[in-house]
């Protein structure tokens, strides 16, 4: 029946959602008013065609700005530009690929001038191409009166395109450059398109902002072929990565906008950035009367996204490779290595003593080995600066250790979020309800009614993070106030708890209906008059997929802890939890099977909550959901990308749908799916944009910042990291994979507060720079480091025995590793594909032997009173058992209370 379903509405939502907005925006105001304008580049007065080894494009000769841009070999219908959009965005405004802006003064003025090739274009004045020049052009006649003149230059160089423009000041006063920019107007553009045509024809841009090391990388939404990169040419530093909001072009849930490489930026960080603290110093430039300088980019293709590192070598880039990563725990330096043809002249912290440089000895000539730590939380840079006067940013954020972020969050979302009022009369007392930082009080209205309604993430998303705080853990004054929530808001009232709609769970339960409530309910202050704020028959509808796993993972964390920590949750059985958590899994697809047809985000709890049903002998409920689960994922299988859902586009479903194609051994949808996240799940050595999985409207829906910008550690990120941690466990010499998922693991934890408070995520506008002002739907991706994150044992064949969330030693004795993620609970060896996971207690230390295989647990003092540790060894193969201990039946291995430490022996066979 559900086959029928899928097949019938599936393909319809997804087309439906796709053209409606297509629809609505060729209706857009702005498409009416581009109508009645001018056409300003002439694109009737035809183009140069231009083919390179590696890309082949089109310059239009009217302005010779890029309107088509291919690979020479490949794919004749992908283009990197938005080419379909180009007889509509033909008009004043619009940016093409060779565009520039400017901001400059005379050194004697204190105002800054604006000078844009797109604000009112005029046809330039095309100059002799020479050898090796594809178009030159003066473009003064399109910057009007400008007091400069530029000349830009379309360039081979090698195999490679190259964009270059020389600035010359005839005059006899000196002019400062304070702020350049060069538009990069690649087709992100995904309006209109389904699915299929999307990740055939987009691509997803994601910057370093890392001087003269930085690069853009623009990929394939497929994740597959080849990845442009845009890199410095000359004079071309990658100082700031600026959204071209003044482009009329409609932003939207398919299309995040268009962004600039700016080689300067001091001019927008005295005016409309003034006060934020920048990734980069900005600067600007002095042109002495007389006095010309050229700023150039080139475009180079990597054969693949693995391979973008191995590609900037080539070009003779600097490349810098951190592990774990670029977020600095206080008690867990991190490792750098860099490549370069040139020394490193010296080592610049900013914030002054903000981390530690430390540099080791290199067991490879090719790299430079430090050791970085951390000293204060925040936000820190380093800046290197080569022999060859070449510099190059690195970007980390310092936070506590792990489990101090997660204790410190639970602790806010407990009391600083704890709301109780018994005459509440939307019946949401008590609860942990959505924050506003920035004026230090609870939500509890809100024109979007679920920001205060308990549900959907940006409501639910706080009380399911000081859930799934308890997995990692426990806190028995925590856990009471949460059973009340549970038992008195949760179950009952979020979740229907019996009748027709039983294990229902609603949209909202703040709901607007003035005239059935007292005079006063509700503030004047706020405009009620939006499609958002639901009446109550819209709040209670239960027919939201998206809301029901954070219902289910709360009933598993009950469960969790009823069957470990009984002592803390002894007032129901642990298989009521169980019951709970899968039936609320088996009325997520009956009672909403609109959107249950995609995948939901945290819908890998789905598949924990079966495997525990298998473990306990629940064999009939496990069939069930196994069923209804296969069903699900044999639809997918039928789709070439099943990534639908509510939204046109999304990255939200990815996690499920890998994990499920994984378990039914669907391994082809497997891989599709791992190849999109790739795609837009970067690694680069920035804290903000590394394992930071692609999100640009969620401001809308779950902050209060609300525009579509990209997000940088949405929930996104640490529910991508899911699926790209278990591929990487099938595979553990795949360290593109270890890396990017380790990162948007930590990502989780990055934005949270010294005082503990979680946003939705960072706004990566360089006029904010900040977390958002409330916590929004922050708590998704904390499930995902709550149930998956881990402590990472490698060696690597370059870089030698690493720990990803750990601090590693080796001697003569072999390897000894300190576990130092949050919950210190689960451990993967790489050497032997061997996961080990605590379900109760603590792993302070892994002691490996590597010519033996011999390990060493050291166990951590408990300090719940928990009567044992419980081990789950995960192995391919049944390679290890714990010496002097026996299964019990849920293939755990109890360790009595007071054992200091237990050892793994291999099984001979």
């Amino acid at each position: 029946m559900l086959i029928k379903i899928y097949s019938s509405t599936v393909l319809i939502l997804i087309h439906i959602c796709l053209f409606s907005v297509h629809a609505q925006q060729r209706e857009h105001p702005v498409w009416e008013s581009v109508r009645k304008q001018p056409a300003t580049l002439h694109l009737d007065r035809g183009e140069h065609s231009f083919a390179l080894p590696q890309l082949k494009g089109k310059i239009l000769k009217a302005s010779q700005t890029i309107s088509s841009l291919q690979q020479t070999s490949g794919d004749r219908a992908f283009n990197y530009t938005p080419v379909e959009l180009l007889d509509k965005r033909d008009r004043n405004l619009f940016f093409h690929l060779g565009d520039i802006n400017l901001r400059i003064r005379k050194v004697s003025d204190t105002a800054w001038v604006s000078y844009s090739t797109a604000s009112d274009r005029h046809d330039i004045q095309a100059l002799p191409a020479g050898k090796g020049i594809l178009a030159a052009a003066d473009l003064s006649p399109t910057l009007s009166n400008i007091p400069l003149h530029l000349k830009r230059t379309w360039k081979q160089k090698g195999d490679d395109l190259v964009l270059e423009f020389e600035i010359y000041n005839p005059s006899d006063q000196a002019f400062e450059i304070g702020s350049l920019g060069i538009p990069l107007p690649f087709n992100n553009n995904l309006d209109g398109k389904n699915l299929d045509e999307a990740h055939a024809k987009n691509v997803f841009l994601d910057p370093y902002i890392g001087l003269d090391a930085g690069y853009v990388q623009v990929n394939h939404l497929h994740g597959k072929g080849v990845s442009l990169l845009v890199l410095p040419e000359e004079n071309a530093q990658f100082e700031a990565y600026n959204p071209l909001n003044t482009d009329p072009t409609p932003r939207s849930i398919t299309f995040e906008g268009f962004h600039e490489w700016m080689i300067h930026s001091k001019a927008h960080a005295e005016t409309d950035w003034k006060g934020v603290d920048q990734w980069n110093n900005p600067t600007s430039t002095i042109l002495q009367p007389n006095e010309r300088k050229t700023f150039a980019l080139r475009f180079v293709l990597a054969p693949a996204i693995r391979d973008i590192e191995p590609t900037l070598v080539q070009n003779n880039r600097p490349l810098a490779v951190g592990f774990p990563g670029f977020v600095v725990p206080l008690n867990n330096p991190a490792k750098l290595f860099v490549q370069y043809g040139s020394p490193i002249k010296h080592i610049n912290v900013y914030p002054k003593q903000a981390l530690s440089v430390t540099k080791n000895n290199s067991s490879s000539n090719k790299w430079s080995s430090y050791q970085i730590k951390g000293n204060r939380w925040g936000r820190a840079r380093l800046t290197l600066t080569y022999e060859d006067g070449k510099q190059q940013t690195i970007h980390y954020k310092v936070i506590k250790p792990e489990r101090d972020v997660v204790n410190d969050l639970g602790r806010f979302l407990t009391t600083k979020q704890w709301y109780e009022d018994p005459q509440d009369p939307f019946k949401r007392s008590p609860s942990i309800i959505t924050y506003d930082n920035e004026v230090k009080r609870q939500v509890t209205e809100e024109q979007r009614a679920w920001y205060a309604g308990l549900s959907d993430e940006a409501g639910a998303g706080s009380w399911l993070a000081a859930m799934m705080k308890q997995v990692v853990q426990p806190n028995a004054e925590e856990i009471t106030k949460l059973k009340r929530f549970m038992n008195e808001t949760l179950y009952g009232d979020i979740q229907h708890k019996s009748g027709k709609d039983h294990y229902g769970v609603v949209k909202s339960l703040f709901y607007y209906e003035p005239d059935s409530l007292p005079a006063g309910t509700y503030s004047d202050s706020i405009n009620y008059t939006t499609w958002s704020a639901w009446p109550k028959k819209e709040a209670d509808n239960i027919g939201r997929s998206y809301n029901y796993p954070h219902v289910a993972a709360a009933h598993w964390v009950f469960y969790r802890l009823a069957r470990n920590y009984p002592h803390l949750v002894a007032e129901e059985s642990w298989d009521t939890y169980l019951e709970r958590a899968f039936q609320t899994s088996v009325a997520m697809v009956e009672k909403a099977p609109h959107y249950a047809q995609f995948g939901q985000m945290e819908g890998s709890i789905f598949l924990i909550i079966l495997k525990d049903l298998q473990r306990e002998g629940k064999t009939a409920e496990a069939a069930k959901l196994e069923a209804l689960m296969r069903e699900r994922a044999a639809h997918w299988r039928t789709l070439n990308y099943p990534f639908g859902s509510e939204m046109p586009w999304d990255s939200t479903g990815q996690e499920e749908v890998y994990l499920w194609s994984d378990y039914f051994g669907f391994d082809d949808k497997a891989t599709v799916t791992l190849n999109a996240i790739l795609a837009y799940m970067p690694t680069v050595p920035h804290w903000g944009y590394n394992g930071s999985a692609r999100r640009y409207w969620d401001f809308v829906y779950g902050g209060k910042l609300s525009r579509i910008e990209r997000q940088l550690h949405h929930y996104g990120s640490a529910l991508n990291a899911i699926p790209v941690l278990s591929a990487y466990r099938s595979t553990p010499d795949d360290y593109h994979l270890l890396r990017i998922g380790h990162a948007g693991m930590l990502g989780a934890l990055a934005n949270v507060t010294e005082e503990g408070f979680a946003p939705g995520a960072f706004h990566s506008y360089p006029s904010t720079l900040a977390n958002d002002g409330i916590t929004g739907d922050y708590g998704s991706g904390f499930y995902g480091y709550a149930a998956y994150a881990g402590t990472y044992v490698v060696q690597h064949p370059e870089f030698g025995w690493l720990a990803f969330s750990g601090n590693v030693k080796e001697d003569k004795k072999g390897i000894q590793v300190e576990v130092t993620t949050a919950s210190r609970s689960r451990v993967f060896l790489g050497p032997e594909r061997l996961m080990i996971q605590a379900e109760s207690g603590e792993i302070a230390q892994i002691d490996y032997q590597p010519k033996t295989g011999d390990i060493t647990l050291i166990l951590a003092k408990s300090g719940d009173n928990n009567p044992a540790t419980r081990l789950r060894l995960e192995q391919e193969s049944e390679s290890y058992a714990i010496a002097g201990s026996e299964k019990d039946t849920l293939g755990r291995y109890v360790i009595p209370a007071g054992t200091k430490q237990v050892k793994l022996q291999k099984v001979s066979r």
